[in-house]
């Protein structure tokens, strides 16, 4: 394997971004691959998939490079040489490198000793697999023997999954369009197709007419665990770029209605935009600027979706740079955002009708807990129906928690 300057230069460039300006990995990675047009297809996966796994394994590559604090384009060089000798070592599927190229940035890496680190580095959990302390503590009194289970596979590489939109398609003539050598059902879940390897979708014909979207396989269960029927009216308050939203139309095959809110305008405007491309028909959006929206839909829906803003510790696969800026102090918070939320916004359920309260993280305290208090506060007029947990160890998704309630 031989090693380009340019592309570990804008490695080391990309790590920076992401670690001293605080911008979003997936953000830098996009504007990298489109300021470098002339980059063939291996050029720009190398720069991709060294940015990512790079973050992913940062604890672990500080290690075996003794970095203790990246701070100057020496020290991300430095990261950057140093994952290439480990990465054959960590990850199936790369030669070893015998020696780094002769590059001035390189000449301070020594091969043994990077080796020697990172075999002390993987017997200690925490650096091995690469999180900071306080979640591999919280991890651990939450989940017990589960957590090193559900870590490891949190940091696995996550598939592209795609949900057919039915109201335009069907899953046969998707993976006709795809090939049905790149494409393979998910047991469980009806209309999802993951893709074996990796490619941009987005810029298919069959992406550009609605005849899906991209979501995880875990993502697709919660809209049908809110047992919809046709001419319903349904509220998706949390509902963000709407993935979620646009599912649930599909399921009501476009009767009905759908509300789809949320505090984030840029969002709603983006669900439009989504909402068009998918033939939707049946959805409005509304900004939420004040509670006193919330309360003036009171007992006004059949059907409620609640898929709260959370720590993501569910989703680190896809979101490994979250957990480098998550801080204990926002899990505090966002609990108590996360009861709020049940308390106010259930009231927009009518008498009779159901609501899910969803989350894209591993803890229960986020997930089972908020809603076992929920119910015991309102034993009166709730009813807890079922729960159902996606673990990215046993089932290869990612990890959400959905429940069902019932209003009497």
């Amino acid at each position: 394997m031989k090693l380009y300057k340019g592309l570990v230069a804008a490695t080391a460039e990309a790590l920076q971004d992401i670690f001293i300006k605080n911008r979003q990995a997936d953000r830098v990675v996009e504007q990298l691959l489109k300021s470098n047009k002339k980059w063939g297809a291996r050029d720009r996966a190398f720069t991709a998939e060294n940015v990512y796994e790079i973050v992913r394994w940062w604890r672990l590559v500080k290690y075996a490079a003794k970095v203790e604090k990246a701070v100057d384009s020496e020290d991300f060089w430095r990261l950057a040489g140093v994952w290439q000798l480990i990465k054959p070592l960590h990850l199936e599927g790369h030669e070893a490198l015998e020696s780094l190229p002769e590059w001035p940035e390189f000449e301070n890496i020594d091969l043994e000793n990077v080796r020697e680190r990172y075999q002390e580095g993987i017997q200690i959990r925490k650096i091995a697999q690469s999180v900071p302390d306080w979640i591999d503590q919280i991890g651990e009194s939450e989940l017990g023997e589960q957590w090193p289970t559900e870590l490891a596979a949190l940091n696995r590489t996550a598939p592209v999954v795609l949900r057919v939109n039915s109201l335009k398609t069907d899953i046969v003539t998707v993976r006709e369009l795809l090939g049905y050598d790149i494409t393979e059902a998910v047991p469980g879940v009806p209309e999802a197709l993951a893709l074996k390897k990796r490619m941009n979708v987005s810029g298919l014909e069959s992406f550009k007419n609605g005849f899906f979207e991209v979501q995880d396989a875990g993502s697709q269960l919660i809209a049908p665990y809110l047992d919809v029927h046709p001419g319903m009216s349904v509220i998706d308050a949390c509902a963000g770029a709407g993935g979620k939203s646009l599912h649930l139309a599909a399921l009501l095959g476009n009767t009905g209605s759908i509300l789809s809110m949320d505090i984030e305008h840029f969002k709603l405007q983006e669900l439009e935009r989504r909402a068009v491309r998918n033939g939707v028909t049946n959805l409005t959006t509304m900004h939420i600027t004040s509670e006193k929206i919330i309360e003036s839909l009171s007992e006004t829906t059949d059907r409620l979706l609640l898929d709260v803003p959370c720590s993501g510790l569910g989703v680190l696969r896809r979101n490994p740079d979250s957990k480098w800026k998550l801080k204990p102090e926002f899990l505090d918070k966002i609990r108590k955002v996360q009861a709020q939320i049940l308390e106010n916004y259930s009231k927009m359920v009518k008498k009779g009708g159901k609501m899910v309260y969803a989350t894209c993280s591993v803890l229960p305290s986020e997930s089972e807990e908020q809603v076992r208090a929920f119910a015991k506060r309102h034993k009166a007029d709730w009813k807890f129906v079922s729960e159902h947990r996606t673990s990215p160890a046993r089932d290869g998704f990612d990890g959400f928690y959905m429940a069902l309630l019932e209003r009497k």
